[in-house]
């Protein structure tokens, strides 16, 4: 086994580079795993507005690369792949990853969280052949150019989704489940004023075409006050409906929120001594890019005091 590190970071998205950053301005010598989506979910975001200091908006895949190269000025060691287990019963802690067991005196969990599926059998078959969860990873792909398209949700992601499917598609359908929008005002602007999307109000999808031709050819909508439903033809799907937190290899080693996040007390530390936790895994409410960098730096902090101590 190696050397026992001082401290491992578990993700990479805004909470873990900023953790990184922290710690490794400390001198800690962070171990940073990146998890299976290096740079978390802000990678697959075009434009970032909100993200303080880039008054003309930033790439999301560009500003955490700046971050990551941040991190790794200051010493910060990045290891690829996703962690297979947690030992948190004893100290030091274990993480084992790519069959390799490393121990660290302090945990950072900063492993973020998921896209929600609509949970029907055709989402599950089509997915990746015209079900997608990432319009600006698969939205310029020639299978969707100049074809109708269906995005589902009512927040800031699912209108993000459809205001950059406009781009491509010759129309989007913004399918929600209720008669208003849940995203922010200036969003929900952008897409009620956005001739190539029409909205799709008190409606669910209900199944997914084509299974048998093994391609995306429409949805079934069912209406939620009727119970009717209707057919709408599309050549692909993009759902943003939330996010689910990624806590699953923790279950039974901290403690969960019924929901999956893990439960903070006090700052960002866990029902575990030692073990601390940043960003949208243990933050329900906010999930901000700017949150998430503040409770890593949060939780280098306490790291870095609980290691002193």
């Amino acid at each position: 086994m190696s050397e026992t590190r001082n401290v491992i970071i578990l993700g990479t998205g805004c909470a873990g580079l900023t953790a990184a950053i922290y710690t490794a301005r400390a001198d800690l010598k962070p171990l940073v795993f990146a998890g299976l989506m290096p740079g978390g979910l802000l990678t697959t975001t075009s434009i970032v507005e909100n993200f303080p200091g880039f008054p003309e908006g930033i790439d999301g895949y560009e500003l955490m690369t700046r971050m990551q190269q941040q991190a790794e000025r200051f010493g910060a060691e990045i290891k690829y792949g996703p962690v297979e287990s947690v030992d948190f019963s004893k100290k030091p802690f274990t993480v084992v990853a790519d069959g390799e067991e490393i121990t660290a005196k302090a945990i950072i969990i900063a492993t973020g969280a998921g896209h929600k599926h609509l949970g029907i059998e055709s989402e599950r078959l089509l997915d990746k052949k015209g079900v997608t969860y990432c319009a600006t990873c698969d939205g310029a792909l020639p299978m969707f150019r100049n074809q109708p398209l269906v995005v589902v949700g009512g927040g800031d992601s699912a209108i993000e989704e459809a205001l950059y499917l406009t781009r491509f598609a010759s129309k989007v359908h913004l399918v929600h489940r209720r008669d208003a929008l849940r995203a922010s005002r200036i969003m929900q602007e952008r897409a009620l004023s956005h001739e190539k999307i029409q909205m799709e109000w008190n409606s669910v999808v209900d199944e997914i075409h084509d299974v048998q031709q093994d391609c995306v050819t429409g949805v079934r909508l069912k209406d939620t006050l009727t119970g009717a439903t209707r057919e709408l033809p599309c050549a692909g799907v993009f759902v943003a409906i939330g996010l689910a937190p990624n806590t699953a290899v923790f279950q039974g080693h901290i403690a969960l929120s019924p929901e999956g996040y893990v439960e903070l007390h006090g700052g960002t530390r866990t029902s575990v001594e030692g073990v601390f936790a940043c960003g949208d895994v243990a933050d329900h409410v906010y999930r901000q890019a700017i949150t998430a960098a503040g409770t890593g730096c949060a939780a280098a902090i306490e790291a870095e005091r609980y290691l002193a101590d």
